[in-house]
């Protein structure tokens, strides 16, 4: 081969290097509409197993080659920590992502807002709602909470909006914002948040504003009208049809969705998420939280049980582990943590039930507080408590009753416990003699005679002498 043939073979190979190159740093997401979509669901609270089932689920959606992730939510909301998680997974997905809300009746409140926010397209099923995407702390809300509704005639904003014109000024000083500093600094993090997330996908960020501020709610319809979503899908296979040939934006490019006949795989969750879920729901935690003290208790009072001590280690450290996922009131774990500590003492000590009720009582106060969240699936079921604590408001009065009726029994050892037993006369004596009682003989007094075989009754003990009368 010349050289005039190795010089333009040299400078073709150059070019493709160089537009691989090009290529490998500007990667163009994967073209949809080819295998499968993958359809993950988010049903119920949203909590770390939520979080990592979601993250894994769109993983795998990109290493199977999948066209298309279906988001379907029908959610209270759940943790913050965890929304963010799935957010961040979506947004970083190279696979274009639908949040839908589905079936029919379903909601995506809270959490579930943003997390359709998030996604390259919001579809909803018929008569499903949206908002409420108010951030709740931990332990409830403190009084002096911001109003549910804005005012009748709010100053407008500054920025887009415009600055507030002179009919808008209120006539006195505006009064400071209500809340503390923390809330309206929580408050104001979520809004900026949420709409980042509108403004990114050309959605209503208004609303979005007011859903977290507000907690505004809105229906499919109304949802629709106002570019909150995208469109409205009776089911999956509707959505699919519907989004046929619908342009969406990711990472600068424009992808056009082509839906059509791909087949639908459902992403199960694995063991391990499966597993997480189980063991950082709230009343699971608290149960297994029980079986570890009471565990380790019995082993204290039984030692070499060995049973009693290691279920309760085992329970006790896999409770702590859901208690770093959960958010946890600290201040209701300690309640929990004192009456317990109260309720042990009962055993020691001779309050005739002072610590055991009044740890029954902080142990109470302390399991309804201890996840206390506005989200139904994030707390303890109020029954379950009512059942321990009316287990332990038993066991309470049991004791109490035993130790009442142990002080009014007569006494059965020692010297006070010889008096009026029956002793048998070993001979004819009068004045003093010998008797034998509970096996062993002693000297006796009797100021009437007695005969031997008889039956003597003890009056009174002094030292190695019983004084005995005819019984």
């Amino acid at each position: 081969m010349g050289a005039r043939t190795l010089l333009p073979t040299a400078v073709l190979l150059l070019a493709a290097l160089g537009a691989l190159a090009a290529a490998g740093e500007h990667p163009s997401p994967p073209p949809p509409g080819r295998g499968t979509v993958t359809v993950l669901e988010i049903e119920g609270a949203i909590g770390p197993a939520t979080a990592r089932y979601v993250v894994h689920g769109l993983e795998g959606a990109r290493a199977a080659g999948s066209g298309l992730v279906v988001l379907k939510l029908d959610t209270p909301g759940g943790l913050d920590s965890a929304m963010r998680d799935i957010i961040q997974a979506i947004l970083a997905s190279p696979v274009p992502v639908v949040g839908y809300v589905s079936p029919p009746g379903a909601r995506a409140a809270s959490a579930g807002t943003y997390i359709l926010y998030a996604g390259e397209v919001a579809a909803m099923a018929p008569a499903t709602n949206l908002g409420a995407a108010t951030p709740v702390p931990v332990g409830g809300e403190p009084a002096g909470e911001p109003p549910a509704e804005p005012p009748a005639n709010p100053a407008p904003l500054p920025g887009p909006r415009g600055p507030p014109s002179p009919a808008a000024q209120p006539a006195a000083p505006a009064a400071p914002p209500a809340g503390s500093a923390m809330e309206r600094k929580v408050v104001n993090d979520a809004v900026a948040y949420i709409r980042s997330l509108a403004e990114l996908r050309g959605r209503n960020a208004d609303f979005a504003e007011r859903a977290v501020r507000g907690a505004a709610s809105l229906s499919a319809t109304q949802a629709q009208k106002e570019n909150v979503i995208d469109l409205i899908a009776t089911d999956l296979p509707d959505l699919l049809k519907r989004l046929d040939g619908r342009e969406v934006h990711m990472d600068g490019h424009t992808v056009k969705l082509a839906t059509a006949g791909l087949t639908v795989r459902e992403a199960q969750p694995d063991w391990r998420t499966r597993l997480l879920a189980v063991i950082t729901h709230p009343t699971v935690a608290y149960g297994l939280m029980l079986i570890g003290i009471w565990g380790l208790l019995l082993e204290g009072y039984n030692p070499g049980a060995v049973l009693p001590g290691v279920a309760g280690s085992i329970c006790l450290l896999i409770a702590l582990f859901a208690f770093q996922v959960l958010s946890v009131n600290y201040a209701g774990l300690a309640l929990v943590a004192l009456g317990v500590g109260m309720i042990v003492a009962e055993f020691f000590f001779p309050t005739y039930g002072s610590l055991g009720i009044g740890g029954l009582i902080a142990f109470v106060v302390g399991s309804l507080i201890l996840f206390d969240s506005d989200v139904p699936g994030l707390r303890v079921g109020r029954p379950l408590i009512g059942a321990v604590a009316t287990a332990g408001a038993l066991v309470m009065l049991g004791i109490v009753f035993l130790a009442t009726r142990a002080l009014r029994a007569p006494v059965v050892t020692g010297a006070h416990g010889m008096i009026g037993a029956s002793a048998e006369v070993l001979a004819d004596f009068s004045g003093r003699g010998r008797v034998r009682y509970g096996g062993e003989l002693w000297q006796a007094v009797s100021a009437q005679p007695l005969k031997a075989g008889a039956r003597a009754r003890i009056v009174r003990v002094e030292g190695l002498t019983l004084h005995v009368e005819p019984q």
